[in-house]
């Protein structure tokens, strides 16, 4: 930790009328309970997709997950049925640093019109791209093709 991340803590717990140590357990647990699934060692390929989706561009960022190391950790030893392809972890990584590729990209491979995808949220429509695809997925459906993104528009369901 920095001397700056240090003098937050103090700040935070001095704030709170708590401990400083109180401040760094709840990080840490909260950090440990959003990323569970990652330290559990038989969780892998689809099952890891919400973790790295809901951890968000930042997580991927700091500890520097390219395409190739989310593929080893994601899809390691791992059956073809459950694995994710390469091309969407490489759509998950630049998704936080190139946006407008990850968009462009999100468009070629969801087949969803680019101006729908200009005017959305391009984290959204990933996570809604990659939980129909690996999520929500029916255990016997192939991964070949994308399914079709649905936008939830004034309580109904588009596609």
């Amino acid at each position: 930790m920095s001397s700056a991340d240090v003098r937050r803590v103090k700040r935070l717990a001095q704030r709170l009328g708590v401990r400083d140590s109180d401040v760094i357990r709840y990080a840490v647990r909260g950090m440990l309970a959003r990323l569970g699934p990652l330290y559990e060692p038989e969780s892998r390929g689809r099952a890891l997709v919400p973790v790295l989706v809901e951890a968000g561009a930042d997580f991927l960022r700091f500890f520097d997950l390219d395409a190739g190391r989310l593929d080893s950790i994601v899809n390691g030893d791992v059956d073809v049925e459950k694995r994710v392809s390469r091309e969407d972890l490489a759509l998950l990584a630049m998704a936080g640093a190139q946006e407008p590729y990850a968009a462009l990209k999100l468009s070629e491979l969801s087949q969803l019109d680019e101006r729908l995808l200009r005017s959305a949220d391009v984290s959204s429509s990933l996570r809604q791209y990659l939980y129909e695809k690996y999520v929500y997925r029916p255990p016997n459906a192939t991964l070949e093709g994308p399914t079709p993104l649905r936008f939830a528009v004034g309580g109904g369901v588009q596609s």
